[in-house]
């Protein structure tokens, strides 16, 4: 019978807590530039406040996509062991003077899970249960879903192909890839996010990946976001 469970998590991983993982995505609606310098001024301080006052005990990025994409101008990545704060956050934000004139284009939402293809023997970064943040200047983000053929093959065989994955990764170092869980809570199965030095590097990587063995299983992997990280207060510069 083809193997298709996930296998089970160490004991001492059972008992941490679940760690919730969000990236959320923001367009600005033109109105806003037309706004007196004034009332722009007090709502991105209104904005500023709300994040910092509500951030406690989450690990929060901001990021711009200003002029890299046209339906969304920064996105902020928040990771919790309670989804609480981001309720919370999202709508005290909502309710700033400049959150009136912001739509959430996208808001993926997941679980951090240790992954059934790597073992004990596994390099760290692909051995964790939990992501960390890291200092990267730019994330590539996007949902991901695989084919059910995929599920229907022996997990020994699917191991094989993920081998393969995880050594072209490494070759790539020291781009790092976090990967939440959607299974059940979401419409994706996974949500992505590649921390990279440059946008070449990225798709230098991308590109080897495309011929592995195991980009014949995937079924969706769009729509990519380029972020830039940048301190949010000068992403909320750059929207006038």
């Amino acid at each position: 019978m083809t193997e298709t469970r996930a296998q089970a998590q160490p004991a001492s991983e059972e008992k941490l807590p679940a760690q919730y993982i969000n990236y959320v995505f923001f367009k600005l609606d033109p109105l806003w530039r037309r706004l007196p310098d004034e009332e722009r001024a007090r709502g991105k301080k209104e904005f500023l406040e709300a994040v910092e006052g509500r951030s406690g005990g989450m690990l929060l990025r901001s990021f711009s996509l200003m002029g890299l994409r046209a339906d969304a101008d920064f996105m902020l990545w928040r990771i919790s062991y309670d989804l609480e704060p981001f309720e919370e956050m999202t709508a005290a934000l909502l309710k700033t003077g400049l959150g009136k004139y912001l739509t959430v284009a996208y808001s993926y939402f997941g679980l951090s899970r240790r992954s059934i293809y790597v073992g004990e023997h596994t390099p760290g970064f692909e051995n964790r249960r939990y992501i960390v943040p890291g200092e990267g200047d730019y994330l590539f983000v996007y949902p991901f879903v695989k084919t059910r053929a995929w599920y229907r093959l022996p997990l020994e065989e699917r191991q094989h192909m993920m081998d393969e994955h995880m050594r072209i990764g490494r070759k790539h170092y020291p781009i790092k890839n976090n990967t939440a869980y959607c299974f059940g809570i979401g419409d994706y199965e996974f949500i992505l996010s590649f921390e990279a030095e440059s946008p070449e590097m990225f798709q230098d990587l991308m590109m080897e990946l495309r011929e592995s063995e195991a980009s014949s299983y995937t079924e969706l992997d769009t729509p990519i976001f380029t972020c830039r990280r940048k301190p949010l207060q000068k992403i909320l510069e750059t929207l006038a």
